[in-house]
């Protein structure tokens, strides 16, 4: 797999901006096919910081349920594989530089 194709992005929100501060993890989206290996080699190089740890949970799809004039329809959220990446002390990723 080629390191481009892991990460897919960020995830951004209050709840990871306080464990970003806390304990300076951050939140990937990455392919469900990635191992912790290659996730670990990916964010070394496209963000050139040190990785202390990778740890990974695959989050379920959901249905989702919805009412219009046709009626019901059903349908289902995909399912995704998310990476919590601990990096060294002191280090720091600027997600936001590259936009």
């Amino acid at each position: 797999m080629k390191l481009s194709d892991v990460l897919i992005k960020p995830v951004v929100s209050e709840k990871v901006n306080k464990a970003t501060d806390k304990f300076n993890r951050y939140y990937f989206i990455v392919d469900k096919k990635a191992n912790k290996l290659e996730i670990k080699k990916a964010v070394e190089e496209f963000y050139g910081v040190t990785v202390a740890d990778v740890n990974t949970a695959v989050m379920p799809g959901k249905a989702k349920f919805r009412f219009t004039k046709a009626g019901f329809i059903a349908g289902k959220k995909p399912s995704y594989k998310k990476a919590i990446i601990t990096i060294a002390a002191g280090e720091t990723i600027d997600l936001y530089a590259n936009m």
